[in-house]
């Protein structure tokens, strides 16, 4: 008897029915999210669900990194005096930002503007 969740199980479902590829996309995916600034670092199942979801969708992976970087960097560029944000727990955050970076015309130069931008602002 198999005593694994039915998560579980949805998630091996969605992974095995991926064309190769999926798995480095995923992966680049959730690595990108733990590398950016302002997140908790821990990654849950939902998060490897979205990833999946992302790569079925045909998203981009330099879309999703875009939009990592530029939630990042207007996350970091905030009045002195402001309240400090909470720490992002989810993938699912940068959604509306992913949603923004695909629907906008913008060069990639202004995306290496921001990682440059980033950068400078992370804190050491």
């Amino acid at each position: 008897m198999d005593h694994r969740c039915a998560i579980r199980k949805a998630e091996q479902m969605a992974v095995n029915q991926q064309p190769s590829g999926s798995e480095d996309y995923v992966r680049k995916v959730l690595e990108a999210y733990r590398n950016t600034p302002g997140i908790c670092g821990h990654l849950r199942r939902p998060d490897r669900m979205l990833a999946i979801q992302l790569y079925q969708r045909g998203v981009p992976l330099h879309a999703v990194e875009n939009a990592l970087v530029l939630a990042a960097v207007r996350r970091l560029i905030r009045p002195a005096d402001a309240p400090p944000l909470a720490t992002v727990r989810s993938l699912a955050y940068f959604i509306p930002i992913i949603e923004e970076v695909l629907e906008t015309d913008v060069g990639e130069e202004y995306f290496q503007y921001a990682r440059q931008k980033l950068q400078r602002l992370r804190p050491s």
